[in-house]
């Protein structure tokens, strides 16, 4: 479960990143929102429920604050789990036809989001 929340986290880097709106945004959302799409970002499941939660996700940054919050939760946790497909990841906006002005990498620097 652990590893799941910290792909989910990567995921949603870029994409919490992305969107305004006032609420504070907490690891643990962001890591709930995402836990759909680990399987898939480690190609071992479908895509699922994964653009649900991206989208929901998305939906609830509110503050420059929640997406540096998010993209700093999403990278620390892609970067202790073991297996996540880049390339998946950085489609993943694509995929659930979310867009972001950003690259979805783990080299993002989050003070600058």
């Amino acid at each position: 479960m652990e590893m799941v929340s910290k792909i989910v986290c990567f995921v949603f880097l870029c994409m919490v990143v992305v969107a305004p709106h006032a609420e504070a945004m907490s690891c643990s959302q962001v890591s709930s929102s995402l836990a759909p799409c680990v399987p898939y970002l480690q190609g071992r499941g479908p895509l699922g429920g994964c653009c649900g939660g991206v989208k929901s996700l998305v939906g609830a940054i509110k503050t420059p604050a929640d997406r540096r919050t998010a993209c700093t939760c999403i990278k620390s946790v892609a970067n202790a789990v073991k297996g996540l497909d880049t390339g998946r990841a950085a489609g993943l906006p694509s995929t659930c036809g979310v867009n972001i002005p950003y690259d979805i990498s783990p080299s993002v620097d989050c003070s600058k989001i």
